[in-house]
């Protein structure tokens, strides 16, 4: 079941579930994703940006052509913020700025990596939410959105996701094993963009999901 968090006739913003791919897999096209679960209840729709598979949280789509480009326009002039929620390992900082650039797609993995000679200009802010006793709860806020930014930004600054099974140090390995929760610890948290009809803003929020609040209850 996905969690319908609003519709118009231009927009639908969903609570996109862990596990569940944004787009058609490259190398199975039978597999699920979210246009093919939903576009039988709300007709054609079109993918503005992308959550990865095992991320959970706020996702936006358009429900018309026009609609498509006037938010594909703010995502490129960076006019969209998003806010994200993280556990991470080791004892993070009250607040942290990379400025870090970044090459996509990087070996078999497709990784992002820090290249401070030809990668491109990215920037994430970080704070600090609560401290654990290994582990700290995190608000990312990217103010570029390349693939997968901020889970590649923390790895750089010592400080990888909790379960991230490509983005991580041999000590963050060794912990998240002994976790109960099995996809990486984000979430897609807040976005706030601005309609393509009113041009009013608009703030989507989606509450951190059952998964993520256990792990947090079991570091208490």
């Amino acid at each position: 079941m996905i969690e319908i968090i609003f519709e118009d006739e231009a927009l639908l913003v969903i609570n996109k579930p862990s596990g569940l791919l944004s787009i058609a897999d490259g190398y199975d096209r039978s597999l699920p994703h979210i246009q093919t679960l939903l576009e039988p209840e709300f007709g054609k729709l079109w993918m503005v940006h992308r959550l990865d598979k095992d991320t959970s949280g706020i996702l936006i789509l358009a429900r018309s052509a026009k609609a498509h480009k006037y938010l594909n326009d703010q995502f490129s002039n960076r006019e969209v913020q998003k806010q994200y929620f993280c556990l991470v390992f080791g004892n993070f900082p009250s607040t942290l700025i990379i400025n870090s650039a970044l090459k996509i797609n990087i070996g078999h993995q497709h990784r992002t990596v820090i290249d401070t000679s030809t990668g491109k200009p990215a920037s994430t802010d970080f704070s600090l939410l609560d401290h654990f006793s290994a582990t700290s709860s995190l608000i990312a806020m990217p103010h570029t959105g390349y693939t997968h930014q901020i889970r590649a930004h923390l790895l750089f600054a010592g400080f990888p996701i909790l379960c991230d099974p490509v983005y991580y140090s041999k000590q963050s390995q060794d912990y998240s094993l002994n976790l109960p929760l099995k996809r990486v610890a984000l979430h897609a948290q807040k976005i706030i963009i601005r309609h393509p009809i009113s041009q009013k803003l608009l703030t989507f929020s989606a509450e951190i999901p059952q998964d993520l609040a256990d792990t947090i209850e079991a570091f208490k």
